[in-house]
């Protein structure tokens, strides 16, 4: 049995940028902690399908504005903290990130994909003179499951999980998930102990901190500042799908333009927490909610993104954003507004039908559209649910219960879309080849 403390903070975590090119680090900086003082010769990745394609395109805190997975493997290879987690880079500065791009220059960063990999997989080879160091990042973006030095596993080293604990705690947590019903978790969700409480809250905080910075900043694709600017034109209402838009897209405008903030991510995606946090947080101001339902509201939203998630995986070539953080959001909208359980299972199918066709294409500075759109989707879907008009389970992939439909959405998830995803990557590939070799000249 799990308290809503428990999954919050199982599922909930601090991440400097996007959580893919923070997980290489990690595992990078991982390997790095075996050295003993020795020179890096050469650098080897292999990614997974889905770490590869989120980690191409987004830009890297700390970098001087840059992207790219070779990148983020060296910075955290020569200047990462690995104890941070998710936060490894927040220790590299210029002389770090000089030597990094030494070892890029001279061509000592080779990355490899494992094309057959399903699940989150990240391995770093890190050669010197004296040897190899591996570390491998498992299951989750901030799981470091192997460490080895020259062939030989390490099994005392304090980024390792606890040995004692028997299984993956994450895995047991969403099996648990899948097997419960979709009153009970809401149920569970708003029951928050002083520390769950201090948890969300700190959540709100980093979130809207981001999203203060893309409205100030204009960063990234600028989609929050654009539509602040549509509202103080006049072009556009001020109204609360308009609110909960810009305050969710600003905050990925500014993370995924690199920003040197965290972002409170929700299972394994900073995109998911923004949209989790951010979109009930505006919410909560425009309709004046008092304080301790706010936060009630944004423990659902995470609740049910994870439990969203368990079903879908962690990551797929389906937009986890606006499809699970945005049916999150709504029903936490829904409880902001004094509804019940069933008006809240009402609002995810809503979002589940209106958004569950859209493809991830990795992870770029344009997710802030994606955001934008399930932020809108999550108030249209709580205002509908509200008003008890719920999309009836004899449409499209939708069930007359809500279990069912998240678990349509899995199925849709894994194996439906298996091949879009592969064929996404495959385009993003190919377009990455024509973009270098016309840049070669």
């Amino acid at each position: 049995m799990y308290s809503s403390y428990d999954i919050l903070s199982t599922v909930t975590a601090p991440a400097l940028g996007c959580t893919e090119p923070a997980a290489i680090a990690l595992s990078a900086a991982a390997a790095a902690t075996l050295l003993e003082d020795e020179k890096i010769t050469a650098i080897e990745l292999t990614l997974d399908p889905n770490i590869y394609k989120n980690a191409m395109g987004v830009l890297i805190p700390g970098s001087g504005g840059r992207c790219g997975i070779e990148l983020a493997s060296a910075m955290g290879a020569v200047g990462g903290d690995a104890s941070r987690k998710l936060q490894t880079l927040t220790s590299v500065g210029e002389a770090e990130l000089a030597r990094a791009d030494v070892l890029l220059s001279e061509g000592r960063v080779q990355t490899h994909l494992d094309k057959d990999r399903s699940e989150l997989y990240i391995r770093t080879e890190i050669h010197t003179e004296a040897g190899t160091v591996e570390a491998t990042v498992g299951g989750l973006h901030d799981r470091v499951v192997e460490l080895r030095r020259n062939g030989e596993s390490v099994t005392e080293h304090p980024l390792l999980p606890d040995s004692g604990g028997g299984g993956d705690p994450v895995a047991e947590l969403e099996q648990w998930l899948r097997e419960q019903s979709f009153a009970s978790l809401m149920q569970m969700a708003v029951e928050l102990t002083p520390e769950a409480e201090e948890l969300v809250r700190q959540g709100v905080e980093y979130n809207t901190a981001l999203a203060d910075y893309g409205l100030e900043h204009a960063t990234g694709l600028g989609v929050g500042a654009s539509i602040a600017e549509a509202v103080e034109a006049g072009i556009m209402s001020d109204d609360l799908i308009t609110a909960a838009r810009k305050i969710a897209a600003a905050a990925s405008d500014a993370r995924m333009d690199g920003a040197p903030l965290p972002a409170m991510s929700s299972s394994g995606s900073g995109n998911h927490g923004i949209v989790a946090t951010n979109v009930v947080a505006a919410a909560a101001r425009q309709l004046r909610s008092r304080d301790r339902l706010m936060l009630e509201a944004v423990s659902i939203a995470h609740i049910v993104t994870a439990y969203i998630k368990a079903h879908t995986g962690r990551l797929s070539a389906l937009c986890g954003t606006a499809v699970a953080a945005g049916a999150g959001a709504a029903a936490g909208v829904v409880h902001l507004r004094g509804g019940h359980a069933d008006q809240m299972a009402s609002a995810v199918t809503n979002v589940i039908e209106d958004l569950a066709g859209i493809a991830c294409d990795g992870a770029k500075a344009s997710c802030a559209l994606k955001v934008a759109t399930g932020a809108g989707s999550a108030v249209q879907a709580a205002m509908l649910a509200e008003a008890d008009r719920r999309v009836p389970g004899s449409e499209g992939i939708v069930s007359d219960e809500v279990e069912q439909t998240v678990r349509n959405l899995g199925r849709l998830s894994k194996p439906g879309m298996v091949e879009t995803d592969r064929t996404i990557l495959g385009i993003m590939m190919d377009e990455e080849a024509r973009r270098t070799e016309a840049a070669a000249g």
